[in-house]
């Protein structure tokens, strides 16, 4: 997802046409809030991490400390 989004900002700034990646990033967004939803009917009740949480977790694991970037 993270591709994507990159390459749909990267096709702006060059003021090129992004229709086609924005129209797949799109998809993808829709995906994961399908997939939310299916989770959460299921009983789904945790709250979902976020992308510092998994590398918070990642690091963890690792025993690498995770240096902060800015406020949060």
């Amino acid at each position: 997802m993270a591709d994507v989004e990159a390459s749909v900002r990267d096709l702006v700034e060059r003021g090129s046409d992004c229709t086609e990646r924005a129209l797949a990033q799109m998809d993808l967004r829709r995906r994961i809030n399908l997939l939310i939803g299916e989770w959460k009917a299921a009983g789904g009740s945790d709250v979902l991490p976020d992308v510092r949480d998994r590398v918070r977790l990642r690091s963890a694991k690792t025993g690498n400390p995770v240096r902060a970037t800015g406020p949060r």
